[in-house]
């Protein structure tokens, strides 16, 4: 994908969220101009309102046997559980969920660990340079994170469970009498059972990254910041061309596709099986409580991060329709979640919903897309955008200048899907039908 000799390679980014942004970053890096287009403001991005962990133990993909044999006492509607379906847009959530079976298969499954393994041991190092690079060493925290337990039962079987699965490189441990007391001032009490993981880590701020990255391009006279929709994505003879929805046509020598879910029908020829895969996260002032690592509750299955003077509860796997109403429920249940815990609430809580972009199998879509020179794929990450976005922006300059990291994204190839799609027909991210 180099350039013919005799002017500076040139790139477009579809998509603003982290990934697109650290994509733009290390384009830069290799010499390309680059314009990043970004349609709505950067809370509307999934890498907004997340947790802000940076999750280098998530090694065992959420496509597995396990998983779906889980799925009934994970329901929201069923038991209150974190899991649910909008019932109401079949035509959305029914094909991806007949990938999503296949995927879970055993041997799919261990395919998929092994290459999520490979990755998630590179995201942490890909972290440290990234803020290296753009003089933001404050972004990055490691100090691991927690995971607890307060409810009746006992919590010793599920801490053997978790102290047995693949963690790639991160480690755990259970937490000592002292270190469970020490968070009685946070939470009124002590937890029944916790576990202390080291070699994971978490961002200041989700929101202060994507601004810190946005200010960085901005300061770069080869990078320009566009809010912009974009209609289509063409591969022609003589390169990519982008067409926005103003009919303005923008050609590069590369475009890569980091849109998220709105990746999906972008480009001619070319779509993805991606869903609407949203979280809820809320928000609020905590008072001043002392610094903590983000704190998963395990009997409830939802995450609290400190950022600053705030803390966020974050959790909920809902397919379905990008553009579905949010369900207050969800907010609800975080707000009764997060008072039961006995965390410090000094103020109303702020609420917000976004959209995880998720495949079948549960693996990103890094890579070239054979058939379309010049067009690099960067979507799907699912709950590892955050994590895996410095990584990811180096694989797709990599591809962009024909460094040899053909067999490390092998596993993440962009055409992967391409005998579980229908040859007549697609469908959206809404449930239409696409030629």
């Amino acid at each position: 994908m180099i350039p013919k000799s005799g002017h500076a390679p040139s790139a477009v980014v579809v998509g603003g969220g982290v990934v697109g942004l650290a994509c733009a970053l290390r384009l830069r890096d290799r010499g390309f101009t680059v314009r990043v287009l970004n349609d709505g403001t950067p809370r509307d991005a999934a890498s907004w309102g997340n947790a802000g962990h940076i999750a280098t133990e998530q090694v065992m993909p959420l496509a597995t046997p396990h998983m779906l044999l889980s799925a009934p006492r994970r329901m929201f509607a069923l038991t209150g559980g974190a899991l649910d379906i909008g019932w109401r847009y079949p035509g959305t959530w029914l094909p991806w969920c007949a990938r999503y079976l296949r995927a879970s298969m055993p041997a799919t499954a261990r395919r998929g660990q092994a290459a999520l393994r490979v990755v998630l041991v590179r995201s942490l190092p890909a972290w440290r340079r990234m803020v290296a690079d753009i003089h933001a060493g404050d972004l990055l925290l490691e100090h691991g994170h927690l995971m607890l337990w307060r409810g009746p039962a006992d919590p010793a079987p599920a801490m053997r469970s978790v102290l047995r699965a693949d963690m790639g490189s991160a480690t755990a441990r259970p937490m000592d009498a002292a270190e469970l007391d020490a968070l009685v001032p946070l939470l009124g009490h002590a937890p029944r059972g916790g576990l202390v993981f080291s070699g994971t880590a978490q961002v200041s701020s989700p929101g202060m990254v994507l601004e810190t990255l946005r200010q960085r391009l901005s300061a770069d006279e080869g990078c320009e910041l566009l809010d912009c929709r974009v209609a289509e994505v063409v591969s022609t003879p003589s390169g990519p061309v982008t067409r926005l929805a103003d009919g303005t046509c923008l050609a590069s020598d590369v475009v890569v596709m980091a849109a998220g879910v709105g990746t999906r029908g972008l480009v001619r020829g070319w779509t993805l099986p991606l869903i609407a895969e949203r979280g809820y996260s809320i928000e609020w002032d905590h008072g001043g409580a002392a610094t903590v690592p983000p704190m998963v509750f395990a009997d409830h299955s939802f995450i609290v991060s400190r950022f600053g003077d705030r803390m966020r509860a974050s959790t909920f796997v809902e397919f379905t329709r990008a553009d579905a109403p949010p369900d207050p429920r969800k907010w609800r249940y975080l707000e009764e979640r997060v008072r039961g815990a006995g965390l410090p609430v000094h103020s109303a809580f702020s609420r917000w919903v976004g959209c995880r972009p998720t495949l079948p199998d549960y693996l990103p879509a890094i890579g070239p897309i054979p058939g379309m020179p010049g067009v690099i794929a960067a979507c799907g990450h699912q709950h590892l955008g955050l994590t895996l976005a410095p990584l990811t922006g180096e694989l797709v300059a990599g591809v962009a200048v024909g460094a040899p990291v053909a067999d490390l994204l092998a596993p993440f190839r962009p055409d992967r899907f391409h005998s579980w799609m229908p040859a007549a027909t697609t469908r959206n991210i809404n449930g239409e039908n696409r030629p």
